[in-house]
């Protein structure tokens, strides 16, 4: 399991965290992927829409399924641009740890912006919602869960 959070880590850092919304690959069925490997880890985010927006991300390890998170959600309010609320989400993606290898950190404050990641359970088995605040109102949310994938 180890070896699984730290290449979460450093594929979630290395795909939508850094390069986002335009650092994806358009496919033919509307969806849009980000994909990162390293040594026998392969990482694939897939995702559909834009606001709202629905998603997959699934690790696999020699070609084998072996971890996976789906995730829902949508900017709630037009109270900010979606440009700086995307740019303080990523701030908050890029702070991804071993322990928690699912979103951001647990809280983040900076300026007017408040993230909040609350997770249930472990690596094998979680779900969580992070929400994004602006002026201490509520403007994007996202809803998560996911686990091991055993594939035989």
């Amino acid at each position: 399991m180890d070896e699984l959070k730290k290449f979460l880590v450093k594929a979630k850092i290395g795909t939508y965290a850094t390069g986002g919304e335009f650092a994806e690959k358009k496919l033919d069925d509307n969806s849009k992927e980000l994909i990162f490997e390293e040594e026998s880890f392969k990482y694939r985010d897939r995702y559909f829409g834009h606001n709202s927006f629905i998603g997959e991300e699934i690790v696999w390890r020699n070609n084998k399924l072996l971890w996976g998170m789906n995730y829902f959600g949508e900017i709630v309010s037009k109270e900010v641009s979606s440009e700086k609320l995307y740019n303080f989400l990523k701030e908050a993606l890029k702070m991804v740890t071993e322990d928690l290898p699912f979103r951001g950190p647990k809280k983040l404050k900076k300026g007017d912006f408040l993230y909040q990641n609350k997770i249930e359970g472990d690596i094998s088995n979680f779900s969580g919602k992070e929400i994004i605040y602006y002026k201490n109102k509520i403007v994007y949310f996202l809803k998560y869960h996911g686990g091991i994938i055993n594939s035989d």
